[in-house]
């Protein structure tokens, strides 16, 4: 099954310039304060409409906190001089929530950043689907069941939201079509016992709307959610999941079994010592304003950096924080206290590479 995409592994490599600045400079802060991540994912509310019974997040608290949108759109104007290039809204909360989100996306197009939503979809309107269509590369929408009755019982909603989010996938592809945009709309299912056995019906249902794929994806605990029923999951009941699903994918969708990502599940070992993305590559903004180096550590001291209501972006990254948090994670972080699967998983095995090549490299 075609991952064009490449969701299943990482895209670091189209970034030669900043993984040459890191290979250089990674072990030096005075060199390290200067290499800014190219992605950073933005929670600009901390509310949720949904209570997900596998949310990893779910010890924050659903907050029903947001960022001011002047103050957001200046950062984001900062962000982008220093070489930011893509921002995922998403977070601890539903993003869709945030009013103001269609000028925020506006205004990253008018900047020069990349922007992409992570959503469940049941917030969208006529109002705003124009302006997630016309400025986000992508829209991945959280759909984790293939009918209306396992939905409501993992999303922990209304039966009826289900449908809703069907009829706005086909809102938001008539709009695509009508504006001649070029974002890609998709969909993911975390793979639980419960909608196993759906996942093919859902993949069914959206090729039938016109979405252009869907992510099958394994639950990753993180070690501080307070939900832990699903930790003991054994992906190896499931991987034949992915020859069931190969016929529904044709020219125009596609199912993206993340297999790589689903096998790392039975391999309990780090296959790297020391996280070479945090605290470069990559960066998290609370509802609060609060930026963290690593979305598995939100509310952890050691991995924030300042707050954007206090700070500019430029001062926060090149500050005392960071730096601090730049010495630990070299010297002193113990890797097998992470979150294991986590999301710059096949970044760090990229990276790791590089820090400590095989014999024989340079026969190329």
């Amino acid at each position: 099954m075609a991952d064009k995409h490449q969701i299943d592994g990482h895209k670091l490599i189209y970034h030669p310039e900043r993984v040459a600045q890191w290979t250089q400079g990674s072990e030096s802060w005075d060199q390290a304060k200067s290499i800014y991540p190219i992605y950073v994912e933005i929670a600009p509310i901390g509310g949720c409409n949904h209570r997900c019974t596998f949310c990893a997040v779910d010890y924050i608290g659903y907050k029903t906190r947001s960022i001011e949108p002047e103050l957001l759109k200046t950062r984001l104007g900062e962000m982008a001089r220093l070489g930011i290039k893509s921002v995922m809204f998403a977070g601890e909360g539903e993003p869709t929530l945030y009013k103001a989100l269609p000028e925020i996306l506006d205004h990253c197009t008018e900047v020069g950043i990349d922007t992409s939503l992570t959503t469940n979809m049941v917030p969208f309107t006529t109002n705003n689907v124009e302006s997630f269509v016309r400025n986000c590369k992508w829209i991945k929408t959280s759909i984790n069941a293939g009918t209306a009755e396992t939905y409501a019982q993992i999303h922990q909603c209304k039966p009826d939201d289900f449908n809703r989010v069907l009829d706005n996938f086909a809102m938001a592809v008539e709009t695509r079509k009508k504006i001649k945009s070029t974002c890609t709309i998709g969909g993911q299912i975390v793979l639980l016992p419960e909608n196993a056995d759906e996942v093919s019906e859902l993949a069914e249902k959206l090729r039938k709307i016109g979405v252009d794929y869907l992510v099958v994806k394994p639950y990753s605990q993180h070690n501080s959610s307070v939900t832990r029923q699903y930790e003991s999951i054994d992906y190896s009941n499931y991987l034949n999941l992915k020859n069931d699903l190969e016929s529904l994918s044709d020219d125009n969708f596609s199912v993206v079994f993340r297999n790589a990502t689903m096998e790392r599940t039975l391999e309990k070992d780090f296959e790297f010592k020391v996280c070479q993305a945090t605290p470069f590559f990559w960066a998290y903004i609370m509802a609060n304003g609060e930026v963290y180096g690593c979305s598995a550590y939100l509310e952890d001291e050691r991995f924030c950096y300042g707050n954007i209501t206090d700070e500019s972006f430029e001062e926060i990254w090149e500050g005392d924080k960071r730096k601090q948090n730049h010495h630990f994670v070299l010297h002193e972080l113990n890797i097998e206290e992470c979150r294991h699967n986590c999301r710059m998983w096949s970044v760090n095995q990229y990276l790791n590479k590089l820090k400590n090549p095989t014999d024989h490299v340079n026969f190329i």
